[in-house]
């Protein structure tokens, strides 16, 4: 990073491990705008779903029986969902359909990819947690009718099976997936380095990578020694939100929660613990 492009010195002398699947990086411009060596170690790939028959048979399905309720749980999500459907000819009809049902968002991201597909959401989750979208859909009457759930990642939220419970009749749709980590030697050694203390933080920016990080620490034998280590404020563990920091508390592992469930947050967060 040149020193035209640096916006200060706050990270000089630190080493940041951007432990990112999507916009990483972008992570690593901000921080090493800010002066940090950064370490990439992403413990997931993804895994699009565009060309997947699978999407655009169960897309094909909501035209043909349009569902009542749809569930939109992430923005990258949903978008990718209908640019599949753009790509497949059916995105005009998928649009109509819709447009006709009850749009549910699991956080203000999928509210604005619905926002900008023209589309208007009756509810947004404002902690972004599939637990309170599962508490609003217990209030509504969902027997007989068909609803539409988009997830991310594994799509293990649970919030199929509820529905399931509830009497609706569910179709599943997982625009993308989570995949091995394409350079697992770089991970190997990202949490060797965090446990070892030559890297001073570790950002994240979902659950399933949290995860895939934590068993890549117990593999290597360095999970106790990173949580040691941030315990004691010599490595900062920093989180996108509550759901991605989850899977570390539940560990007992100090982690910083951005204020606001966004990256930018996230780095600005990051900068002004070291500031």
């Amino acid at each position: 990073m040149g020193e035209q492009g640096r916006l200060s010195d706050t990270l000089a002398g630190r080493r940041v491990a951007v432990a990112a699947e999507r916009k990483a990086e972008e992570a690593i411009a901000s921080l090493q705008r800010h002066g940090a060596e950064v370490v990439q170690a992403a413990p997931l790939s993804v895994v699009p779903h565009a060309d997947d028959a699978e999407l655009l048979a169960r897309t094909r399905e909501l035209l043909a029986a349009p569902p009542q309720v749809v569930v939109a749980t992430t923005g990258v999500g949903f978008r990718g969902w209908l640019a599949a459907a753009d790509a497949a000819g059916l995105g005009e009809s998928l649009r109509e359909a819709l447009a006709g049902a009850t749009l549910l968002a699991r956080g203000t991201k999928a509210r604005g990819a619905i926002r900008q597909a023209g589309l208007t959401t009756a509810w947004v989750a404002e902690s972004e947690t599939a637990a309170e979208v599962g508490e609003h859909l217990r209030t509504l009457d969902l027997a007989g009718q068909r609803v539409a759930i988009q997830h991310h990642g594994s799509g293990a939220d649970g919030l199929d099976e509820l529905c399931a419970e509830l009497g609706a009749e569910v179709t599943s749709l997982t625009i993308y997936r989570w995949g091995p980590p394409a350079n697992p030697a770089a991970l190997e050694r990202a949490v060797r380095e965090a446990g070892e203390g030559t890297v001073d933080a570790v950002l994240f920016t979902s659950a399933p990578g949290v995860v895939s990080w934590l068993e890549a620490s117990r593999t290597a034998g360095t999970a106790d020694a990173q949580r040691e280590r941030a315990a004691t404020g010599c490595l900062l563990l920093a989180a996108v939100g509550p759901v991605t920091a989850a899977p570390l508390q539940e560990e007992g592992f100090a982690v910083m929660v951005a204020e606001r469930s966004r990256l930018g947050a996230l780095l600005r967060d990051v900068v002004a613990h070291y500031a």
